[in-house]
């Protein structure tokens, strides 16, 4: 019986609990994963945009007064901030960073493995 000023409201069942989800394993760069060319320089860009970004959010500049130490226009930090890299080069990136008056090392050694790695690591 419905009590006047009430609605009936029909509920689904979710058929969810009956499916069954297929998990993959990444290879923990999403780039090859999604089959995206050049995948490797992909992630080593987002690594370093994700340095600048934190550099940056953590400064509390203006993004017109970061950009004029950058050397680029206030588009071009907003891009960053937005973790947009893609027009950016892997060299520019790091210019960036050096700009930010951060030192970048790299460092080349052996691998075990049957090709080597790039990787970002914060100090």
């Amino acid at each position: 019986m419905i009590e006047k000023g009430t609605t009936k409201m029909k509920t689904k069942r979710q058929k969810t609990r009956h499916r069954v989800a297929r998990v993959t394993q990444g290879s923990g760069n999403v780039f090859a994963d999604l089959g995206l060319p050049n995948p490797e320089q992909e992630l080593l860009k987002a690594q370093l945009t994700l340095q600048i970004y934190t550099i940056l959010k953590d400064s509390r500049m203006t993004q017109v007064e970061i950009a004029k130490i950058l050397g680029v226009h206030q588009p071009q930090v907003s891009l960053l901030m937005r973790n947009r890299a893609g027009n950016f080069s892997v060299g520019r990136l790091m210019e960036f960073l050096t700009a930010l008056r951060r030192d970048v090392e790299i460092t080349v050694r052996p691998t075990r493995k049957d090709h080597g790695a790039l990787s970002v690591i914060s100090a």
